[in-house]
């Protein structure tokens, strides 16, 4: 894929000349609002290099209008009827667990909740079983700010495609075998794809074949254990809410009858 990138930033102002610099966000990645939540920005070192979104010439093998992932080199583009496919950086499952081969998006929800499958709760009863009776959806989901639900043959197969918090996992192996996206990114893409749109996931060959210089991108990371008490606990409780699909970002200019500017 030729991809190009510009240097602009989104800048957050100082109010104050003895606050410290403030933080320069790569375009695309600063603080945004969506359904009643304030997401912070993305500090630069999570999305440095080639670890963050662009647009450029689709060189794959995947149809127009269709999602290829490619599981060694972590990333997931979006392929347009033009030529051209949005890349996302994505962090994938560890050695063994992955989603491979050919789906379809049959489902797409903002703010979903979540609940470990039988699977996970047998496999690793350490990391998921605090967690069985699930999170709903809000800033605590796993699921972040979106998820696209994705179907075999009519069946739903538990894998997902949905955003995340853990930022440091985006380049990387570390999840239970859902694709991961920064949530600014699970915004854009949510917002471009319809239900019924195609997914192909790389075999290790067709990743060697197609883009050999980012093959094995990334290390391995550990499972993640959470502290019960970060999910469940009274002050994470207060710090949460559910999703409000219908709020208007605060932020917006009002016009002069007081309706926000879109």
């Amino acid at each position: 894929m030729m991809l190009g990138t510009t240097a602009a930033c989104a800048t957050v102002p100082a109010s104050n000349l003895d606050l410290p610099e403030p933080i320069q966000f790569v375009d695309g990645y600063g603080p945004i609002f969506d359904s009643g939540y304030q997401l912070a920005g993305i500090p630069p070192e999570y999305t440095a290099g080639i670890n963050r979104r662009m647009t450029g010439v689709y060189l794959g093998e995947a149809p127009a209008n269709s999602i290829d992932v490619d599981p060694y080199a972590k990333f997931l583009y979006y392929v347009k009827d033009d030529g051209t496919a949005v890349r996302y950086p994505v962090g994938v499952g560890r050695a063994g667990k992955s989603f491979a081969g050919n789906g379809i998006i049959q489902v797409k929800k903002k703010w979903p909740g979540w609940t470990p499958t039988a699977k996970m709760l047998r496999t690793e009863p350490d990391v998921y079983g605090p967690f069985a009776k699930g999170i709903p959806g809000g800033l605590r989901s796993p699921l972040g700010a979106a998820a696209l639900y994705l179907y075999r043959n009519g069946r739903d197969t538990y894998y997902r495609i949905h955003g995340t918090n853990d930022l440091g996992s985006i380049g990387n192996s570390g999840s239970a075998g859902c694709i991961r996206l920064f949530n600014h990114d699970i915004i854009h893409l949510y917002n471009a794809v319809e239900t019924g749109v195609k997914v192909h996931v790389r075999s290790e060959s067709e990743s060697l074949r197609v883009d050999p210089e980012h093959y094995l991108r990334g290390v391995e990371l550990p499972p993640k254990q959470i502290d019960p008490e970060e999910i469940y606990g009274e002050e994470a409780l207060a710090n949460d809410h559910p999703p409000d699909f219908d709020a208007v970002d605060p932020n917006l200019p009002l016009d002069e009858a007081n309706v926000p500017l879109q």
